[in-house]
């Protein structure tokens, strides 16, 4: 009887020890996943005062045409200056004739557009309204892959939802709804739907590091948001010009590879460039004396290896300004002098 009693005392201590080990296993966990809800909590806190839902209407189709019912859309926006600017995506309020902001607290407001750039998918519109909460930007370099991110938005008229997540990538590029190639792109797993876009994206402690804006229809998971250090550029831009000012040249191209021959000789760094398929009339590349099937290698002593590196180099402080511009033609290379001209506004 003894020996039994021994037994099922050491039993019972040994299951007290297992408990309290296994406690000591399960509590640190149990205290990464207060922290982590107490980050995703206090950065919606912090965020969601100032998230709006924007609401358009247009009268015209996508042909231009006027028709007799106007039609709607609706996305997401957020207020980053206390006198109520708001930032959301171009593709949200792009040729919307009316704007509609609602904000957290239920109020409703007629918006102006301040300034749309397509390019970037970015826009800037202005609410007149008082007591407003505004958002504080992070900076979006200093983000890594890995860290927490949390989404809010109005996906199909759910207000203010929150989603997290983590960047998944921060070197990815993305292209805007006209065919322009933006950089840096923050991919992220926080999930998106259609009314998140022009929502925030912000970090633990609620400040927005970028601008959602996309999602891959067919996939899960992955999403994409413009860096809250590009928003601030062009929102800066869009106050003060109302658009965001670029240089071209005026020609239409394709990327092709360079014939090897042609690199050994001329000593090339690159083996691709941009073949020119068109020149506009009048423009800068026609005055250049640039012809159709002259293949684009350089621009300003930087390299052109496809369409994109010359989109990227056409920036503002190049408007009026001549620079050299290498061209392979035939079995030549020529460096001729272009001055590029400042670009036409999207039309609507």
């Amino acid at each position: 009887m003894n020996r039994i009693l021994q037994y099922v005392s050491n039993e019972n201590e040994g299951g007290t020890a297992v408990a309290d080990a296994a406690h000591e296993v399960v509590r640190p966990d149990a205290d990464l996943l207060d922290a982590y809800s107490a980050a995703v909590v206090n950065a919606a806190r912090t965020a969601s005062p100032a998230v709006v839902n924007i609401e358009v209407k247009h009268r015209r189709n996508a042909q231009g045409r006027y028709g007799r019912t106007p039609t709607g859309g609706s996305g997401s926006g957020f207020i980053f200056t206390p006198d109520g600017l708001v930032l959301t995506n171009s593709h949200v309020i792009h040729g919307a004739e009316e704007i509609h902001v609602t904000l957290s607290d239920g109020r409703q407001y007629p918006a102006r557009l301040v300034g749309d750039d397509p390019e970037t998918d970015l826009a800037v519109i202005d609410i007149d309204a008082p007591n407003l909460s505004s958002v504080e930007f992070g900076d979006s370099s200093a983000i890594q892959v890995g860290q927490l991110v949390i989404a809010i938005g109005n996906p199909y008229g759910f207000q203010y939802t929150v989603t997290a997540g983590v960047v998944s990538n921060l070197a990815r590029s993305f292209r805007s709804g006209n065919g322009r190639l933006i950089d840096n792109i923050i991919q992220t797993d926080a999930a998106l739907n259609p009314g998140n876009s022009g929502g925030p994206l912000v970090d633990s402690r609620g400040r927005v590091i970028g601008v959602n804006t996309a999602i891959i229809p067919a996939a899960q998971g992955i999403c994409f948001a413009i860096p809250g250090n590009t928003a601030q550029f062009v929102a800066s831009r869009l106050i003060r010009d109302g658009r965001i000012k670029r240089s071209f040249i005026g020609v239409a191209g394709q990327n092709v590879p360079l014939h090897r021959r042609l690199v050994r000789f001329h000593r090339l760094e690159e083996e691709t460039g941009m073949l020119i398929v068109g020149i506009e009339e009048n423009s800068p590349a026609a005055k250049a004396e640039l012809r159709d099937g002259d293949v684009i290698i350089e621009l300003d002593a930087k390299p052109v290896r496809h369409i994109d590196d010359l989109q990227r180099l056409l920036t503002e402080e190049r408007v009026g300004v001549p620079i050299p511009i290498l061209v392979l033609r035939g079995t030549e290379k020529l460096t001729l002098q272009i001055t590029p001209e400042e670009s036409k506004p999207v039309s609507e």
